[in-house]
């Protein structure tokens, strides 16, 4: 088998069973065996559970993040004298979440039950990776986030963005049992480019909402 298999199928299993039992529920004999490896394999290829962990986000996050700033650099040059508006900015990041390319068609759902697990499990080692990795494209993200903003405070942006992202998460995460139940109860069928552009407005809203008093 080559490395290059080797590495994908660990890297595959992993993802699935993290995604479906949680990172400390999911042991590396758990993994191997749905890899069809043994444990040497992760160990060579790997070297940690912890490090494991790590290269799953980071074939998401990588060609992500690098998308990302790609589109906001061509973004910014475009608005120079002005600010990216919030709908576009939205639009942006929604569009680089669908583009990166997965190994199966429900990878975008799997990816985003996992960085909910990120938030909700103790994976502190996690997210110290993931902001020495790619501080780079969240802090411009956010730059044109507080430019498209400027009303809210630092407090109430905080906020808002977090409920973005829980709604981004629930949605995409659950997007293939939502488009089913679409489909049952109304025979319309949605593709996840047609949710995102439903979704990019309601963020868009939502984000841009008066202050409550």
């Amino acid at each position: 088998m080559a490395q290059s298999d080797t590495v994908d199928r660990i890297l595959d299993a992993a993802e699935i069973l993290f995604a479906e039992r949680g990172f400390s529920e999911t042991s590396l004999r758990m993994i191997t065996s749905k890899a069809n490896v043994n444990l040497a394999a992760v160990n060579y290829h790997f070297g940690s559970k912890n490090a494991l962990i790590q290269a799953v986000f980071s074939r998401f996050l990588s060609p992500f993040a690098n998308n990302l700033e790609n589109e906001l650099k061509s973004a910014s040059d475009k608005h120079s004298d002005t600010p990216i508006d919030i709908e576009t900015l939205l639009g942006i990041v929604t569009s680089c979440i669908v583009r990166v390319p997965s190994q199966s068609k429900t990878g975008v759902s799997v990816f985003m039950r996992l960085l909910g697990l990120a938030y909700t499990q103790s994976q502190g080692h996690l997210r110290k990776y993931l902001e020495q990795e790619y501080s780079r494209a969240f802090r411009m993200f956010m730059k044109h986030m507080r430019e498209a903003t400027p009303q809210l405070s630092a407090v109430d942006r905080f906020w808002r963005i977090q409920f973005m992202l829980g709604t981004t998460a629930f949605t995409m995460s659950s997007i293939e049992a939502l488009s089913d139940i679409l489909e049952n109860e109304m025979q319309v069928h949605s593709s996840t480019e047609e949710v995102v552009k439903r979704l990019v407005p309601f963020l868009a809203a939502g984000l841009q909402a008066p202050l409550p008093k």
